[in-house]
């Protein structure tokens, strides 16, 4: 836990935070597209405007330009998920390279390669539109945080190599020339294929490129109800019913309060705070020079990158509130982030003072593969694809495709894969899942500094499928 003095340097740090997200906060936010008020029809109705829902639409349109597309988002574009994360960008299509080997070691070679493609294929599409994003290829750069930090790197190291990536060990001082940090005792830096992104202004740009190739879409159009209707699917919204031959729902969390989709997903949330726009001086004192997305290897990881304006992006902190609450009043206020504030502080303690702009929280998908899968309804002809606990911004392109493929029913590689004919494992219900939940959260807290029962009990919820370490 912080000290009290801490804890008041980060609540006065906090004053006159925006509790929304920082992306979002922005002049060149589109308006929405105004909501259904009559019926439709459609070949293909996507429900969630995020990058799942996004993807699905322009893979599906370039494909096929004459297919019929429909798109609906119970909000705004890029409101959910898509328009909060790190956006720290990776070829991984299963949550990291430790975790697919953890899930899929027959399938890995081929994953990798898949991983690749996307994003290769992300980047060209990006190019070909003429996207506007603040794209920058600095990498991806893990970071040990002592000496067991560095015993995990390495052995991710050995992963990297075996699969082909341009990754790179850094020893104490490599790391601290890199970025000056005294928590920071090594490195394993992935040089290719890997960077951040602005994820607003990527989803932005996604919806205008599927606006420009035909895809209808609906903002302020929420999904109430949905049946099977002949030989397709029929989804009633507040004004109108819309009437389609197949159905996507690309919502990830917030789909976690129906009732199946919440025994394999639960609506964890995780919190973000971003700083000021450092100072020429503040920049020259820690470095970031090459301006690396980086995770740490801590218990509860801590994340971070810098914006197109110098400021430090830096999330962790992971929560649960009862029923899979997506939208909870107590995380639009400081007290919650002031643990991640200490955590920023012990990073950089030469930025000890440095206001913070914006911080929000928001759910992701957990599940036990922390990675895409599907659900279908009404035999086959509607599907869900979600799970995305984190490397979403570049791997939902990835299971859009692939959650195009079943819904076709095309008989691509990737079907042949372990992971799209599989699901995660069951979670139990409540009120187990959160007392489960806020002791599992408690011991991540604690685990570093205090160990004792609580190695046993994450241990045992590892055993459940839960890889809550990170490592």
């Amino acid at each position: 836990m912080c000290d009290e003095q801490t804890r008041t340097d980060a609540l006065e740090a906090l004053a006159g935070t925006t509790f929304f997200p920082y992306w979002l906060d922005a002049p060149q936010r589109p308006r929405d597209e105004p909501a259904l008020q009559t019926p439709e029809s459609c070949d293909l109705l996507i429900v969630g405007g995020g990058f799942t829902g996004l993807w699905a639409a322009v893979q599906a349109k370039e494909a096929d330009p004459d297919r019929n597309v429909v798109l609906i988002e119970a909000n705004s574009i890029a409101i959910g998920a898509s328009g909060r994360p790190a956006a720290i960008l990776s070829t991984s299509v299963m949550h990291g390279l430790a975790n697919a080997q953890r899930l899929y070691p027959d399938d890995m070679e081929e994953l990798e390669r898949l991983g690749k493609e996307n994003l290769d294929g992300f980047r060209e599409t990006i190019e070909r539109y003429g996207i506007d994003c603040d794209l920058e290829w600095g990498g991806e750069l893990t970071v040990a945080i002592g000496e067991e930090g560095l015993e995990d790197i390495k052995k991710e190291h050995k992963l990297y190599c075996h699969y082909g990536h341009d990754a790179h060990l850094l020893d104490e001082d490599a790391i601290r020339h890199e970025i000056n940090s005294p928590l920071f005792s090594g490195g394993l830096w992935s040089k290719k294929r890997s960077g951040t992104v602005h994820p607003a202004k990527l989803a932005w740009g996604l919806k205008r490129v599927a606006l420009e190739l035909g895809v209808r879409i609906y903002e302020n159009t929420p999904m109430v109800e949905n049946r099977k209707s002949g030989t397709g699917v029929e989804i009633t919204t507040p004004k109108a019913s819309i009437q389609a031959n197949r159905v996507l729902l690309a919502t990830n969390a917030f789909a976690a309060g129906n009732r199946k989709i919440r025994t394999r997903v639960a609506a964890i949330r995780d919190r973000i705070v971003v700083t000021e726009p450092l100072t020429e001086a503040q920049l020259s004192e820690i470095g970031w020079q090459n301006r690396q997305g980086i995770y740490d290897t801590r218990t509860q990881l801590n994340y971070m990158r810098l914006t197109a304006d110098n400021r430090i992006l830096f999330g962790g902190r992971l929560d649960y509130f009862f029923g899979n609450n997506t939208d909870p009043d107590e995380d639009k206020a400081p007290e919650p982030y002031v643990r991640l504030i200490d955590n920023f502080y012990r990073t950089f303690p030469t930025l000890r003072g440095i206001r913070f702009t914006h911080a929000w929280s928001g759910p992701i998908a957990l599940t036990t593969r922390m990675a895409v899968h599907y659900q279908y309804y009404h035999g086959g002809k509607m599907l869900y694809a979600g799970g995305y606990s984190g490397f979403g911004v570049t791997a939902t392109r990835f299971g859009a495709r692939v959650a195009l493929a079943i819904l076709d029913d095309k008989k691509t590689p990737e079907r042949k894969l372990k992971f799209a004919s599989s699901k995660p494992a069951y979670i139990p219900p409540e009120p187990f899942r959160w007392i489960g939940a806020k002791i599992t959260m408690y011991a991540l807290d604690t685990l570093d500094e205090k160990g004792g029962w609580r190695v046993p009990w994450v241990r045992m919820v590892e055993r459940m499928g839960f890889p809550v370490t990170q490592k």
